[in-house]
């Protein structure tokens, strides 16, 4: 080997051990375009940190002998300071798992600055997990971060703390926000090529709006734990934005429209190999005039063609039943049908999730079951959530 060669190889080793194994996505909270808030009550749109320590905890859906997190400054106006990260696994109880605390470094540095507009990726970071296990993961943000590229319905409660708190137990999270700040991913190491993941693609239904904060009551959570049970190395990561429509989009919260995003939170996900779609309820309920059915399935046929260009298969869920709700209509009801029909007769989507059959009252079929709805009549509870996660034919994942 001549010494330029050999020079050239040495050098690209620790690049080639570095990115060994196979990286797929374990958790997802997909970023939204952030929006004006008071001051003192970021919980209602988003909030700004300055010397502050964001500590909050994500469940992962499978485990792997490393991880990375994955930040985004997508919607900052300005380059956005990392100071410090650390993550660490959390037992039940919320105490730390001993010997799991770890350093997280970017390009081998403590901090990072991300530019306007772009998500950045961690190193790897050796520690070992296992499905369904819990990470805590702390952001120091030394400057004025100009606001946040959050997930606004978290159902969990962040935690801060002034200055660098990221070595420090976090303070009581009561009170604070139930949203993501920056971290929209926690990718973990598979020695597999090949490692099946599912992304559940949707609005609030899938994004466990109303049910208990901190609780992994979500149906996209249950769907996690019955792939565990029986032992299927899948991984389940949600790609819901709540108030999310297919065709058009409102409030900044609510994300870009599904044709517009899904490209970045679906089809970017490290490993997918499967997506979930359960949106459009929202479609009909907000927008008017109330979009007719033809409309809306041309835009699923469009995440259908999407996915089948990259080689994932596409799932189509039922839209639930919405009698009762604030924005209910019998026009928008009767696109619902027309929609339904064809997501289950149509044999477009590589398989069917019949959601409304699972959760829709059989003496009252326009309305969800009233022990399984939330008190809105348009999300369910956490027993409504449940009964979706159970109602889901694992063999349309192989």
């Amino acid at each position: 080997m001549r010494p330029s060669i050999l020079v050239f190889a040495l050098a690209l080793a620790p690049l080639q051990a570095q990115a060994a194994g196979y990286w797929i996505g374990s958790w997802g909270a997909s970023p939204a375009m952030p929006m004006a808030a008071p001051a003192n009550n970021p919980a209602r749109g988003t909030a700004s940190f300055n010397n502050q320590t964001v500590t909050q905890v994500v469940r992962l859906s499978a485990g792997g002998p490393r991880l990375r997190i994955r930040l985004s400054n997508e919607y900052g106006p300005k380059p956005l300071q990392v100071g410090a990260a650390r993550v660490a696994l959390v037992a039940a109880d919320g105490a730390v798992v001993p010997g799991s605390e770890r350093t997280v470094s970017f390009s081998g540095a403590a901090g990072a600055v991300i530019p306007a507009g772009a998500p950045m990726v961690s190193d790897p970071v050796p520690l070992p997990t296992r499905a369904l296990a819990h990470l805590r993961v702390s952001l120091y943000l030394p400057a004025d971060s100009n606001g946040c590229t959050c997930h606004m319905t978290g159902q969990d409660l962040i935690s801060i703390a002034p200055g660098d708190a990221t070595a420090a137990p976090p303070p009581p999270a009561k009170g604070a926000g139930d949203y993501r700040t920056f971290l929209t991913e926690v990718d973990v190491e598979s020695a597999a090529p090949v490692r099946p993941v599912i992304a559940t693609f949707g609005d609030s239904i899938t994004d466990g709006y109303r049910s208990t904060d901190g609780a992994d009551h979500r149906w996209p959570d249950r769907l996690a734990e019955r792939l565990a049970a029986a032992k299927r190395p899948f991984a389940v990561v949600n790609a819901a934005i709540s108030g999310n429509r297919v065709l058009s989009e409102q409030l900044p919260i609510f994300g870009q429209n599904a044709l517009s995003r899904f490209d970045r939170d679906v089809l970017a996900v490290p490993g997918v190999t499967h997506v979930t779609v359960l949106e459009g309820v929202n479609d009909l309920g907000m927008t008017k005039p109330t979009p007719a059915a033809a409309d809306l399935i041309a835009g699923y046929r469009q995440l259908i063609a999407r996915a089948h260009a990259h080689g994932v298969k596409i799932i189509g869920a039922t839209v639930l039943p919405y009698d009762g709700a604030a924005y209910f209509s019998a026009a928008g009801e009767a696109e619902r049908q027309k929609i339904n029909a064809w997501i289950r007769t149509g044999r477009e989507f590589d398989g069917v999730i019949d959601f409304d059959a699972a959760i829709r009252d059989p003496a009252a079929p326009t309305k969800m079951r009233a022990d399984l709805q939330s008190g809105d009549w348009l999300h369910p509870n956490d027993a409504g959530y449940r009964v979706m996660g159970e109602a889901i034919d694992l063999s349309l994942f192989r």
